[in-house]
């Protein structure tokens, strides 16, 4: 499953560098696929949506960061646990319950966006 970031981030900034995937931004900012990862042209968007990986999406949060979920991997490939919620002072990075995804289905999107 993705990880989200609950309403009470401090938004004190210590998970965005910890993201191997750049799926992590702050409040207000636009996000691309392309932000940190080998991916160019088309993208498939967990809703099936198709976007340029290039093209500028709508932040997911505007008062604190958040986490893009079809760039979030929970650092399988990288780490043996989520980083974001490893320095996260608060604990406020927490699994998302309404986005549940085995390792498999996990390492296969590490593979899309680091091909």
């Amino acid at each position: 499953m993705a990880i989200i970031i609950t309403d009470e981030c401090i938004n004190c900034g210590a998970c965005e560098p910890e993201c191997p995937n750049n799926a992590i931004y702050e409040g207000g900012i636009e996000w691309a696929i392309a932000d940190g990862t080998n991916v160019k042209g088309t993208f498939i968007l967990e809703t099936g949506e198709s976007i340029t990986a290039s093209e500028m999406n709508a932040p997911v949060e505007e008062d604190y960061y958040y986490i893009v979920p079809d760039k979030c991997t929970e650092c399988q490939g990288f780490h043996d646990e989520p980083q974001c919620a490893a320095v996260c002072p608060v604990d406020c990075c927490v699994p998302d319950e309404d986005r549940v995804e085995s390792i498999e289905q996990l390492l296969d999107k590490k593979s899309k966006l680091h091909i």
